[in-house]
């Protein structure tokens, strides 16, 4: 099959897009508003995009009711307004925690505290971090760009930020590196679907000089 999607005539039940693109690493993102609360979201665009320094992105798509005049989503809203927020891994262990702070709650709302998650402070930023987590990277905002919006008055933008400090629990290594086969992260597919990571393999680059042709084979 094939459709155009400027036009959204996919003939099919659902739109299959994220469905195409997985699976997606998840940001539990935590910021501060301007009182000083904490906004606990997951965000299922998020990636590492550079590694020197390490930087990473969020995706805030769509519009708040009851957000700021542009309809920003809150982590949106409070990482601009901050310049701060903290990404926490999601873990099996803390897939309905996660799923229950991807409600819509209304502006001001404690997720973490529905949710009955522990945060603890951070050493860098002021957002705090989720306890449970085994690993968060403490970002220092670097820039908003702001994509074409199908949904009319509401911002479709993506967060940049710089990776100023990282925790990892040292349950998660094994013999110093992060072994995922511990940590367990989920990630999203297509619809509400998540997958599980607990195989891993290892392919190692090969070394280009030693597969180049010799000069008698040339």
């Amino acid at each position: 099959m094939f459709y155009d999607t400027r036009t959204g005539d996919h003939g099919l039940p659902r739109n299959p897009f994220k469905a195409c693109v997985v699976p997606r690493p998840i940001g539990w993102i935590t910021t501060l508003n301007e009182a000083g609360r904490v906004n606990l979201a997951p965000y299922s665009f998020f990636n590492g995009v550079a590694g020197d320094p390490p930087v990473v992105m969020f995706a805030a798509g769509g519009r708040k009711a009851d957000g700021p005049p542009d309809g920003s989503k809150d982590s949106l809203a409070n990482a601009e307004r901050t310049k701060e927020f903290v990404c926490n891994v999601v873990t099996w262990d803390l897939r309905e925690q996660m799923n229950m702070t991807s409600a819509s709650a209304p502006a001001g709302t404690s997720e973490a505290e529905i949710a009955g998650l522990e945060l603890v402070p951070s050493e860098l930023v002021k957002p705090p971090r989720v306890a449970a987590s085994p690993i968060h990277l403490e970002c220092s905002y670097l820039q908003t760009v702001d994509l074409p919006s199908d949904i009319p008055d509401s911002r479709n933008a993506v967060v940049f930020g710089q990776v100023i400090g990282i925790h990892i629990d040292d349950s998660v290594l094994t013999d110093g590196l992060v072994d995922m086969a511990k940590v367990k992260p989920i990630a999203r597919l297509g619809y509400m679907d998540y997958c599980l990571v607990e195989e891993v393999f290892t392919i190692h680059r090969p070394d280009w000089l030693a597969k180049k042709p010799s000069a008698a084979a040339e």
